[in-house]
């Protein structure tokens, strides 16, 4: 397995456009195996699923924020002792990211999908929500986004980061290099795994109102107010309707997509993510 980079880290740009390569091959290839279930689910729920487009922006957003906030608190020692609240924090701030450059596309993609004839492209698509609505047509459910997402981005990165923490702490470097191809594959499948089941279940409640809200639910108000409304309705158990399988699939893709990063960022000579132990 190669070696995490010292603290802080030292990144060109070329390591950047690796890493943003890297999370674009990883989500195409498992993302486009699902984007006919995602058109099925989509013409349903009207919900604005992931995308490949929102992995690989908060891949490269994630290593961005890591490595600004260890630059920041700058002393290696104070690193280590603040890595919970940078991985936390990293991750929070990629979504935000991702979910701002990414939610005008989604409301195309969903126009597009749910009314055949709305346009011709995403460019008309987006110059339709533009002409008709505004900033706010294209950011129409921006804050609800968010209450989905960044719980999932949490769950997934933060996760990932803490269970290669752990095996690194718990399993010594000879037996990890023993271990060889098949075992760093087996690590990361296994944090993977890990990962999505967090993010299944953190993002799950969000997921569940955000679907009632899409198929009309919730009365009239606010979205905010929808979702108290809806919250009360569903109860402490209707939340998690769904779960096991929502869980099921997470965890494939997550891993899935964590695998194929890393195992494709070695093939481009990318360095090693950051890792605070």
């Amino acid at each position: 397995m190669p070696d995490a980079p010292s603290l802080p880290p030292h990144f060109s740009l070329q390591n950047y456009v690796q890493f943003f390569a890297a999370g674009g091959l990883c989500a195409t290839l498992t993302h486009g195996g699902l984007t006919p279930i995602d058109v099925v689910k989509t013409r349903l729920q009207l919900e604005p699923a992931g995308s490949k487009r929102r992995w690989r922006r908060q891949v490269l957003w994630l290593r961005v924020f890591k490595k600004q906030a260890i630059d920041w608190v700058g002393n290696e020692t104070q690193v280590r002792a603040s890595r919970q609240l940078i991985y936390l924090g990293a991750a929070s701030a990629a979504e935000v990211v991702a979910t701002t450059l990414l939610t005008p596309l989604e409301a195309a993609r969903i126009r597009l999908v749910s009314e055949r004839h709305y346009a011709r492209g995403l460019v008309g698509a987006l110059s339709r929500l533009w002409t008709e609505g505004g900033l706010h047509g294209l950011y129409a459910g921006y804050i609800l986004i968010l209450f989905k997402q960044v719980p999932y981005a949490v769950g997934q990165f933060y996760t990932n980061e803490m269970m290669h923490n752990l095996v690194t702490t718990t399993i010594s470097s000879d037996t990890l290099q023993k271990a060889g191809k098949a075992g760093e594959i087996g690590v990361q499948l296994g944090c993977g795994l890990t990962a999505g089941v967090a993010a299944a279940v953190l993002s799950h409640p969000a997921d569940t109102l955000l679907s009632k809200i899409n198929e009309g639910g919730g009365g009239r108000g606010s979205a905010l107010k929808k979702l108290m409304v809806l919250a009360q309705e569903a109860g402490p158990f209707g939340l998690w309707v769904g779960l096991p399988t929502r869980i099921l699939m997470t965890a494939i893709l997550v891993s899935g997509q964590f695998l194929i990063y890393e195992q494709t960022k070695a093939a481009f000579g990318a360095p090693a993510s950051i890792e605070i132990h």
